[in-house]
């Protein structure tokens, strides 16, 4: 993997929108190095527990991981970064509740009906995060919402 700002970034839903054609290359190269990596450091565990770049980066790590299993990420427009969203998916960010957890929440345009949807789409989030070790939790927070809390597994 290359570092922040060169090479790959995974898609974490806060940037414009992508095509499938764009990123499948790319994408598979950067989720295979990710496993290899895991099966490299992480001694027995292999490739079914996080390694240790992923707990220090852990947003873009959680983001691979749902790119790579071909979630759609949300994104915006690239000229109003701050304005509407433009396409509905997970959005990935830090979580509230400290540095050692991310939050994975399911966001789209004003009227897309993301939010009747979110908690199907989170738990298939869930299910693709554990699937490589991380501990997902679902919430309802504010304005009812849903959203995904991912941490790391417990150390053995």
């Amino acid at each position: 993997m290359d570092t922040i700002g060169q090479g790959f970034e995974p898609a974490d839903g806060d940037g414009p929108a992508l095509t499938a054609a764009e990123r499948a290359a790319e994408l598979r190269t950067a989720h295979e190095g990710l496993l290899q990596i895991r099966r490299l450091v992480n001694g027995p565990s292999g490739a079914g527990v996080p390694a240790p770049w992923e707990l220090r980066l852990m947003p873009r790590a959680v983001a691979l991981a749902l790119e790579a299993a071909g979630l759609p990420p949300s994104a915006r427009d690239p000229q109003d970064p701050d304005g509407p969203r433009t396409r509905t998916g997970y959005r990935v960010g830090p979580a509230a509740s400290g540095d050692d957890r991310v939050e994975v929440t399911w966001l789209g345009p004003p009227g897309s009906g993301a939010a009747e949807e979110e908690q199907e789409r989170l738990t298939a989030c869930a299910t693709a995060l554990e699937r490589l070790g991380w501990v997902c939790l679902l919430y309802r927070g504010p304005r009812r919402r849903r959203f995904l809390e991912v941490e790391p597994p417990p150390a053995p």
